[in-house]
């Protein structure tokens, strides 16, 4: 007993970190507005800069009636997920991540409600782009507030589900989306290129 109660201190020790894929890992906002313009090259588009809401479909309603189905064709297209280009140095960051004493990268994304594409094409992306040991990392999940770790990296401002107070902390994923937004307790990671990210997970483990 004694020696399952050690066990069990050790694992605990371990920094569990998930790390969503949308926006975080993968450049869904680019990817898709290359691909609106080129299906619909007549109709109004929104700069990347300007972009002010979570979901495309809202904004683009907004600028024109109509639009939100337009938008919602290009990105529950076959091949559309698998075909999302990684953020620059966000692979290799996340394999360093991940091998790296103390720590435990998941892979946290939600489908979506059309799922026959998105939810097979993101298994291809992370077989891809990370490898087929990353497979076994992968969660598909509706409400990410029931999944246990210890950090979440995500691109959403406002994660929401049936459990009001999650167990991990937040780290908002700096995007043209949420770039204009300001949560004083939030922290933020802008990039995968500069290594901050990587001060943030030491800072993390001393913290276990």
């Amino acid at each position: 007993m004694a020696g399952r109660r050690a066990i069990s201190k050790l694992m605990e020790r371990r920094l569990r970190v998930l790390v969503d894929m949308d926006q975080t890992i993968a450049d869904f906002e680019g990817y898709f507005l290359t691909m609106y313009r080129k299906k619909f090259p007549e109709e109004p588009y929104i700069n990347m800069e300007d972009r002010r809401t979570f979901y495309l479909g809202d904004q683009y309603e907004k600028l024109q009636d109509g639009l939100k189905k337009k938008v919602q064709s290009i990105y529950e297209a076959e091949g559309f997920f698998r075909d999302l280009p990684p953020l620059p140095g966000a692979c290799e960051a996340i394999k360093k991540m991940n091998s790296m004493e103390g720590v435990d990268v998941f892979l946290c994304t939600s489908p979506l409600f059309k799922y026959q594409y998105s939810a097979k094409e993101k298994y291809e992306w992370v077989e891809n782009h990370l490898g087929k040991d990353f497979i076994d990392k992968v969660i598909l999940t509706r409400d990410k507030t029931m999944i246990n770790g210890h950090l979440l990296i995500d691109d959403r401002p406002d994660i929401k589900g049936a459990c009001a107070e999650p167990v991990w902390e937040h780290i908002l994923m700096t995007a043209c989306h949420n770039k204009h937004m300001k949560h004083a307790k939030q922290e933020r990671l802008d990039n995968w290129t500069d290594n901050s990210w990587q001060a943030l997970i030491e800072d993390r483990l001393k913290r276990l």
